[in-house]
């Protein structure tokens, strides 16, 4: 487990919100100490170990987790925080956002005697495929994943917390604010078994596109995405692509055992496209890697290794015809 620790001590003042100028409001406040971790909770390590331990499998691990220090990471870029009202319509009363580019930060904050909800969420600025929205409101306030069929991989890690809070009068307060990784990553290692071949796309698919902070929930919809798997360098002959996305469905929904998955589609020297579906039955959590290895056959058709996943094979895929889904 890694953490870092960003110590608050907060100066502010408001009458209808935080940010305005108390003087005359009349109302109570007090100062108090907010201590935020930066949690990484993951099974990146025990993956990479368990999963590739070949000398070849072993120049893919280190590749792939050069690949993803930016994800799987102790180190906040920036950070959002947000206090809103229990009562009411639940609006928000102070907001800060900060870049801090380092492992500890310190603010100063005073806040009316209050009970606050308090949601924050860190590595949101360099993430391009995901944006903080409805942030007016703590029941609505939400991670929300861009628009259309096939986007690119996350960028960041992103990390949220929510701490109910109240503020009480002439007590000196120390709230502890935990912060969780919300995205997760798919990488697939790949033996080529010598089979020639012109283009290799790889797409994660099945995973939610919306993550309420206030209650820790992830929302599915009926038609997921396709996630683009970036390539990594992996230094020999083994291809590895990893995608980053939120996390699955804890089950399969009705009427499928499959609760998430891989489409491999292989572009052949004869111009002919094979199509690879695997099937994962495991679901994938927020903050873990799942490693999935396989190989080629003759016509370009991804064989997984290991019972938990399957896989399906449509051969002369979209006839020979390019493959860019941007549906």
């Amino acid at each position: 487990m890694m953490w870092i620790l960003l110590s608050a001590c907060w100066l502010a003042a408001g009458c209808s919100s935080i940010d305005d100028d108390r003087t005359d409001c009349g109302e109570e406040e007090e100062e108090l100490q907010l201590d935020y971790e930066l949690r990484l909770v993951t099974n990146m390590t025990t993956e990479l170990q368990t999963q590739l331990t070949t000398i070849t499998e072993v120049g893919v691990a280190n590749a792939l987790k050069t690949h993803l220090e930016d994800i799987f990471s102790d180190f906040a870029h920036d950070i959002d925080l947000s206090f809103y009202d229990t009562e009411g319509d639940k609006g928000v009363l102070y907001h800060k956002s900060d870049v801090i580019d380092a492992n500890q930060t310190t603010y100063t904050l005073t806040l009316p005697m209050n009970k606050y909800m308090h949601l924050a969420v860190a590595n949101l600025v360099n993430n391009a495929i995901v944006d903080l929205e409805d942030e007016q409101h703590s029941y609505s306030s939400k991670l929300q994943q861009q628009e259309g069929n096939a986007l690119d991989s996350h960028t960041t890690g992103l990390f949220t917390a929510r701490q109910p809070m109240e503020v009480l009068s002439g007590v000196s307060q120390v709230f502890n604010v935990h912060l969780y990784m919300a995205n997760s990553a798919v990488a697939l290692v790949l033996d080529t078994k010598g089979h020639e071949y012109t283009d290799l796309k790889v797409y994660a698919t099945g995973f939610a596109t919306q993550f309420n902070i206030s209650d820790s929930v992830y929302v599915y919809p009926e038609a997921s995405p396709l996630i683009r798997a970036n390539k990594v360098d992996t230094g020999n002959d083994l291809l590895c692509y990893c995608s980053v996305n939120f996390p699955s469905r804890d089950e399969a929904p009705a009427g499928t055992d499959t609760i998430w998955q891989l489409k491999v589609y292989l572009t052949n020297l004869d111009g002919s496209i094979t199509e690879t579906t695997l099937d994962v039955k495991e679901p994938l959590k927020a903050g873990d890697l799942r490693i999935i290895k396989g190989e080629l056959d003759d016509e370009g058709a991804v064989r997984p290794y290991g019972s938990t996943v399957g896989a399906s094979v449509q051969l002369d895929w979209n006839s020979g015809g390019s493959y860019d889904p941007e549906l």
